[in-house]
């Protein structure tokens, strides 16, 4: 009996150790899931000098005046501000104030008139309803990503309708798996399985 136990007791320390490396393991991933995030910083370029708050409730809580044309590193967003990171201070300016201009590689953007109907002839009020939906859906980084009229390979092709609208044409090849092309003005987009694979010019004859 005493033997049983002991083998009892001995298979259930292995076990315990080797769930707490499975742990380590599921750790070790999340960060480095983190640091891929952290690396695909979203960035943007302030069109004029713009103050940085400390406290979006209180624009009097002025930190800095940042330059225009200087560069921050956008943390979250909103329908009037963003949060961002400048040099060594953390805050929140105007969106009207900057202008998205980088995403993480493989990212591209629309060419202006993919995008009109999606952003530019929106008024504030249901462009900022807009991100409220575009953020629920999908989460505040690629909401930022989607108003600024991004894809990139991998997206769904609901994203994709929901940064640059409807394409004005689809050919569909149905097999074991489902081709689409998607063609918009100037851009086509190869979607396999719902899913962003390839994009090009459209080629005018």
């Amino acid at each position: 009996m005493k033997k049983f136990i002991t083998a009892f007791l001995v298979s259930l320390l292995f076990f315990l150790a080797d769930a707490q490396g499975n742990r380590t393991e599921i750790l070790q991933s999340l960060e480095n899931i983190n640091q891929d995030q952290q690396n695909q910083q979203i960035t943007a370029t302030l069109k004029n000098a713009s103050r940085l708050f400390g406290d979006k409730g209180d624009i009097t809580n002025v930190i800095i005046i940042i330059p225009s044309g200087s560069v921050v590193n956008i943390l979250e967003t909103d329908s009037t501000y963003y949060k961002v990171t400048y040099e060594d201070d953390q805050g929140f300016i105007f969106k009207k104030d900057a202008v998205i201009n980088s995403a993480p590689a493989g990212y591209k953007t629309a060419p202006k008139q993919e995008t009109a109907m999606q952003n530019d002839d929106q008024p504030d009020s249901r462009r900022g309803n807009r991100f409220a939906y575009l953020e629920y859906k999908y989460g505040t980084n690629k909401a930022a990503l989607l108003i600024a009229g991004k894809i990139w390979k991998g997206m769904s092709s609901d994203m994709v309708k929901d940064s640059w609208g409807s394409p004005l044409k689809i050919n569909r090849v149905i097999g074991d798996v489902v081709k689409e092309e998607w063609i918009y003005k100037n851009t086509w987009l190869f979607i396999e399985n719902e899913r962003l694979i390839d994009w090009g010019p459209v080629k005018n004859n």
